[in-house]
C-alpha cells in the first residue's frame, strides 16, 4: 500500500517545502486538489524541488476546462517528472460547473469518457506526429499545426484517474480508468457493495481486469497523542463528515447503511447552521467513516481497514495545524501503513 500526501491549500511558494518533506519522510505521492486553488501550478512548483515520488491532480475539475488545455498541462508535466505524473479528472457538480465556471454541464459520465478518449487522441498526436481527428458529441478537434505542437516525450503514457462516488463513474473508471479516486466520503461496506461491483461491471464490458486500476483515495482519520487530541480530530471529523452528508449527491453512501439523517442536514445547511450540523452526525456514522486510534497505532489501523481495498492512502486534512506530529512520528506512520 502506498501513502501518499496532498497538499495543503496554501501560497504556490509553499508546494516546494511541502513536496520535500513529504519526501522525507517516506510519501509515495504528492497530490493537489481543484479547491480554492488551481492544482497544476502546485505540482509543477512540487516536482521542481522534490523529484522522485509520483505527482497528481486528486481532482481537477474536467469540466472547467478544455481537454486541449488540459493534455497541455499534463503532457508538460508527464514530461517534468520523468513520467511519474497522474492525471486524476472529476466532474464536479452542475452548480459549480454552471454557476463558479460558467461551463456546460450534462450527461457527466459520458462527457467524461469522451474527455478521456479525446485527451488520449490529442496525445498520440503528439507522440506520432499523426493527424487529429476526433470528433465526439461533446468536443471536436482537429487542429495541430506543427507550431503548436509539443512533441514527442520519453513517457507518453499517462495514467488518467477518474474520480467519483456514485455507481456510474465506478464503471466509468473500470471500463477505461487507469486509476480511481475513491470520495474520502465512503465506507468499506459502500466500497464492496457498490464501487467495486461497478468497477467490476465496467471492467467486464471492456474487456479489462480491475487488476489494472489502481484504487486510490485519501481517507478520514481521528488520532492523536491523548484524549484531548482526539476529541479534537473527532469534532474536525464529524464536521466534515455533516457537510459531505448534507449533500444529496453523496446520499447513496447513507442509503447503503439506512442511515436517514441526511436529509435532516440537506435542511440545517439551506438555514446556514452549519455549526450545529455536526451533532446530527451518529457516532455510528463516524466510526464506518473515519479510522480511529492514537497516533502509534494508526498506521495498522489504516492498513488492516483497507488492505485489499485501496492501494494508495492519504490523510484528509491532516496537516500540521490539525495533528502536531514529529517528522519521526509522521515517518513511523507511512512505514506502518505500508506494513
Amino acid at each position: 500500500m502506498k501513502v501518499d500526501y496532498h497538499l495543503p491549500d496554501a501560497g504556490l511558494a509553499e508546494a516546494p517545502r511541502w513536496a520535500e518533506w513529504a519526501r522525507g519522510i517516506g510519501c509515495d505521492g504528492v497530490f493537489a486538489a481543484d479547491t480554492a486553488r488551481e492544482p497544476f501550478l502546485p505540482i509543477a512548483a512540487a516536482a521542481s524541488s522534490a523529484p522522485g515520488p509520483d505527482f497528481g491532480t486528486a481532482v481537477a475539475v474536467a469540466f472547467a476546462r478544455s481537454p486541449m488545455v488540459v493534455a497541455q498541462k499534463a503532457w508538460a508535466l508527464a514530461e517534468l517528472t520523468g513520467g511519474r505524473f497522474l492525471l486524476g479528472l472529476g466532474t464536479q457538480i452542475k452548480a459549480h460547473v454552471e454557476r463558479r465556471f460558467s461551463m456546460p454541464w450534462g450527461s457527466p459520465a459520458a462527457r467524461l469518457a469522451e474527455y478521456i478518449q479525446a485527451l488520449r487522441a490529442i496525445w498520440n498526436t503528439w507522440q506520432t506526429g499523426g493527424r487529429l481527428r476526433f470528433r465526439g458529441e461533446f468536443y471536436s478537434f482537429t487542429l495541430m499545426t506543427p507550431f503548436f505542437d509539443p512533441g514527442p516525450i520519453d513517457h507518453p503514457e499517462i495514467p488518467v484517474y477518474i474520480a467519483g462516488v456514485g455507481p456510474r463513474m465506478s464503471r466509468l473508471a473500470g471500463e477505461m480508468g487507469d486509476g480511481y479516486h475513491v470520495h474520502p466520503f465512503h465506507t468499506v461496506r459502500y466500497l464492496r457493495e457498490v464501487t467495486l461491483p461497478a468497477m467490476s461491471e465496467g471492467a467486464r464490458a471492456a474487456g479489462r481486469s480491475l487488476d489494472r486500476i489502481e484504487m486510490a483515495s485519501s481517507v478520514f482519520v481521528i488520532t492523536g497523542r491523548n484524549e484531548g487530541e482526539m476529541a479534537a480530530a473527532r469534532r474536525k471529523v464529524r464536521q466534515q463528515i455533516a457537510f459531505y452528508a448534507s449533500t444529496p449527491a453523496y446520499r447513496r453512501v447513507l442509503e447503503v447503511h439506512g442511515w436517514d439523517f441526511g436529509p435532516r442536514l440537506t435542511a440545517m445547511s439551506k438555514r446556514g447552521e452549519w455549526a450545529e450540523m455536526a451533532e446530527a452526525v451518529p457516532d455510528e456514522a463516524v466510526a464506518e467513516v473515519a479510522v480511529e486510534a492514537p497516533i502509534d497505532r494508526l498506521g495498522e489501523a489504516v492498513r488492516t481497514r483497507y488492505d485489499g481495498l485501496l492501494d494508495r492512502v492519504g490523510f484528509y486534512g491532516m496537516h500540521e495545524e490539525t495533528v502536531d506530529l514529529t517528522d519521526e512520528e509522521w515517518a513511523a506512520l507511512v512505514r506502518a501503513v505500508r506494513g
